[in-house]
This record gives C-alpha cells, structure tokens and sequence, in this order.
C-alpha cells in the first residue's frame, strides 16, 4: 500500500475538521519607520535572544532576503524597496524561533501586502575559485564563538571612516583607514564581502569549509572608490562628486585583494533562483 508523507494526515485532519493549516506567525509585532541616523554614523542589526527578534534600520529588500534565504542578487523588484527603512520588533511563539524566516514572510504580506513568486534567472557573477599558486591562507585557530545558544546577533555600523560588520559565531570583518581585517571568515562570508565592493554578485565555488582571518592594505584611491561602491550597493543615493570616485575604477582592487589570499575571481554567467516581488506597499499598516 502506497504511505502519504507524514504532513499529508496532518492537512487532511484539518481540512475534514474544517481548519485551514495555521500559519506561523509572531505573536505580537510592531513595525516603525527607523530613526534618521545620527550625523555621520549608521546601525543596522539583527537580534534574537529567547522569544524577542528585533531588527534594526533595514530596507524591505532586507526583509525579503531574511524572509526568503537568498542573497540581494535573487531579489528583482522595482529600485525603491531598498530606499526606506524600518524596524521590526517582534515576539516568537514558544518553540517556533527556527520559523522566524517564514514568520517574517508572513508579516510582510499582510503589513507591506507583499506579493512574490519565484523564478530562475540568468546573471553575470564572480565565481570565487582557489587561484592555481594555491591558498595564502591559514585556518583561524578555534571553532565558532561569540554567541550564546539560541541567540542571534549580526550587526553592521557604517561611519565616514568605515564600515564594521558583526557576522555572529565569532565572525567579523572592519574596513577602515585603507586597510581591510578578517576574522574567523567562511568562504562564502568572503564572498558575500566582495560583493559589497563590486558591480556584480561574488558566489562561492571554493569548496572549502574553513574559517579564516586576514589582513589587507589599499591604497586610498581603492579605499575610497571600494566606500563609494558599497554604499551603491546599499541603496544609498550619492551625490555626481562622490561618483567620480568610480571614474576608472573595474574592480581591480577587489581582484587584487583576491589574489593576496590566494583566491581568484572569475568572471562568468549562472542561473539562480530568484524572487520576484509582483507588488507591494511602500508603507506597512498600523500597527
């Protein structure tokens, strides 16, 4: 005899007593149009500690690559859903915190009326390989740290003399002062970091499963024309002078970042899964 998948006797059940499968959902959420950044300085963060998430200054682009799993590439949808920011401060039903990504789905579509399906797209992307001379790197010593069980806590601070970003499990990278430090990286946390100071997508193709910690100098030319793309990258609106900061600029520097470390970056075009926002509210309802 054919066996149903186990969820299947679940829906049934419900449907035969006449009570649609529940949606996770957060027992309370607010929802506020996030604070104007204090001279010179941005916070962005996520938070969950026990049965409270709080994020912090993030666009709705943000939200959907948290609410979806993806990365900033898979999100297509119109340029504004990464102008205005928000908080969400919200609490999670006992026992539900690994659903908070579809929690979060949940509260954007009935509060942003978010609309979304998926698709498979083509796209121009780095694929970041070990170069032929091999890796210059060397593992960090010690497994991941930082965070207590349960907890989450990935922040990211942006002032005019650099950015610092908190990846959670001991994981951190500064760039300031035309110098770039690493510390306990994935590969694909290293990808994920070019990406911010490139024109497209870097994806890791490494295979390798280590952490590691580096060091980098740049020059101030490549310090300020790599600022100037990761605020593109972000969404910020710059003004004609701080764009000439790019006049010349093809991502050298980044490459050459790469092949410090051993690795290279190779241009090349790959499908991705992608999530095409159809529609959706640039201000969410009362709370």
């Amino acid at each position: 005899m054919m066996r149903l998948p186990a969820v299947l006797p679940a829906l049934l059940a419900a449907v035969a007593f006449g009570q649609p499968p529940v949606r996770p959902e957060f027992e309370v959420a607010s929802i506020r149009a996030s604070a104007a950044p204090a001279a010179g300085r941005a916070d962005v963060g996520l938070h969950v500690d026990g049965a409270q998430v709080r994020f912090t200054y993030l666009s709705l682009r943000d939200y959907l690559q948290s609410a979806y799993a993806v990365k900033d590439m898979q999100i297509v949808g119109p340029e504004w859903l990464a102008s205005a920011r928000f908080d969400i401060a919200a609490k999670v039903p006992p026992g539900a915190a690994k659903q908070i990504p579809e929690m979060l789905q949940v509260l954007l579509a009935d509060r942003f009326q978010v609309k979304v399906h998926r698709d498979t797209r083509e796209f121009p992307v780095y694929g970041l390989v070990v170069a032929r001379n091999g890796l210059l790197m060397q593992e960090a010593p010690g497994g991941d740290t930082g965070d207590q069980p349960g907890s989450v806590n990935v922040t990211a601070t942006g002032t005019q003399g650099g950015v610092s970003v908190n990846l959670g499990k001991g994981a951190s990278f500064t760039f300031g002062n035309n110098r770039f430090e690493g510390k306990k990286l994935t590969m694909a946390n290293i990808a994920e970091t070019f990406t911010r100071f490139l024109d497209r997508p870097v994806i890791d193709m490494t295979g390798l499963s280590g952490r590691y910690d580096f060091t980098l100098e740049v020059s101030p030319e490549d310090y300020r024309a790599m600022m100037v793309r990761s605020a593109l990258n972000a969404g910020v609106s710059l003004p004609p002078e701080a764009l000439r900061a790019l006049d010349g600029s093809s991502g050298d520097s980044v490459m050459n970042a790469a092949e410090k470390l051993g690795l290279k970056l190779d241009p090349r075009k790959t499908k991705v899964d992608v999530i095409v926002v159809d529609s959706a509210s640039k201000t969410p309802t009362e709370n």
